[in-house]
Formats: structure tokens, C-alpha cells, sequence
């Protein structure tokens, strides 16, 4: 089996491709060893020194190291977690655990307004393939009173250009197709 691994543009954040589906559908963020029992090879990373948070997207996995330690430190013993889990069969999830993705939160439904439809569109077609590839996702959250909330995930928490992102990028798009956004702000997840 081999791995790629990619930079994004967070340094503490590293893409790692397996070749493999990992969520298929959905994605799901660990921000500690708790959150991630639900997860063999969540679980397995966590217990690698350093590590501060993992995200599973559709066929990549981001893992986020603290600022204070070099990707050489780690980088060869997440390689090895996860070919490991890879190779052994195990699940994502445990079979008792449920699910902690994010698959259903840019659905739209029938209690969603024209404008809110029309948000969640432009995000999960133009917004979301373009973060996914910088090993992470934006998640969101609602809109009201002119302002989108969205949740920042994978390599995009944290990251020191995600704030020139939100309004540079997805603030500038989303007023060009929906007049009525006034402004788009990251809610703490």
C-alpha cells in the first residue's frame, strides 16, 4: 500500500491519501482522544505524541500536529498507523459507535428558505471540492440576518489563511450570487 501525503496550507496540518475510500460520504473531525474512541484509526493516531487533531474526508485523511513539533518527528509514525489500519481490515467506526460525520448538515430540506437553498448550493459546489483539496472542510452552520456561519474542519481549523479564505474567497463569491449576504464569519466548533 502506498500513501501520498501533501501539504496544505496549514504547516501543522498534513493530507495523507491512502488510495482507498475512507468516508466516502460525509466527513468527520476528532479534536481529541475522547471524540476519536468512536474511530479504530482515529483512536490509533491520537495515541501518537503530538497529535492535536485528525479529519476523515471522502478518500483522505488530515492530521493536525501541535505548533512545537516538526512534521519529521511524526510524520513516519502516522504513515505507519495508518497503513497498519489499512492493511488490517478493521472499520472506520466501531460497530456500537455511531457515525460522527457531517454528511447530512449541507442537505437542504424543505424547511430551508430560497436564500438558505441557494447558500448551501454555492458552498457544497464551488466551496467545499476547492477546501477538500487542502485536506479539509467548511461546514454550514446557517444564515441570518445577512451574516453566513460556517464551521471551519481538517486543515482549514486553525489555519493562518483562513480567515483571508472566508472573506477574500467565500465572502467575495457568496455576495456575488446572493446579494443579500452581508458577511460570512467562522463559528467556534
Amino acid at each position: 500500500m502506498f500513501i501520498q501525503t501533501e501539504d496544505t496550507p496549514n504547516p501543522s496540518t498534513l493530507k495523507f491519501i491512502p488510495g482507498t475510500e475512507v468516508l466516502g460520504n460525509g466527513t468527520a473531525q476528532f479534536n481529541n482522544s475522547d471524540e476519536a474512541k468512536a474511530s479504530p484509526l482515529a483512536e490509533t493516531i491520537f495515541k501518537i505524541k503530538h497529535i492535536k487533531a485528525v479529519f476523515f474526508g471522502s478518500d483522505f485523511i488530515s492530521v493536525t500536529k501541535d505548533d512545537a513539533t516538526d512534521w519529521q518527528e511524526v510524520k513516519t509514525e502516522v504513515l505507519t498507523t495508518i497503513m497498519e489500519h489499512y492493511v488490517s481490515g478493521k472499520p472506520i467506526y466501531h460497530d456500537d459507535a455511531p457515525a460522527n460525520t457531517t454528511a447530512s448538515k449541507h442537505d437542504v430540506n424543505e424547511n430551508d428558505d430560497e436564500l438558505t437553498k441557494q447558500i448551501k448550493e454555492l458552498i457544497e459546489t464551488r466551496v467545499r471540492p476547492a477546501v477538500a483539496q487542502d485536506g479539509g472542510d467548511i461546514i454550514f452552520h446557517s444564515f441570518e440576518a445577512g451574516v453566513v456561519k460556517l464551521e471551519l474542519h481538517g486543515s482549514c481549523s486553525g489555519c493562518p489563511s483562513s480567515t483571508i479564505t472566508l472573506k477574500n474567497g467565500i465572502e467575495n463569491m457568496l455576495k456575488h450570487y446572493v446579494p443579500e449576504v452581508e458577511s460570512v464569519e467562522q463559528v467556534a466548533i
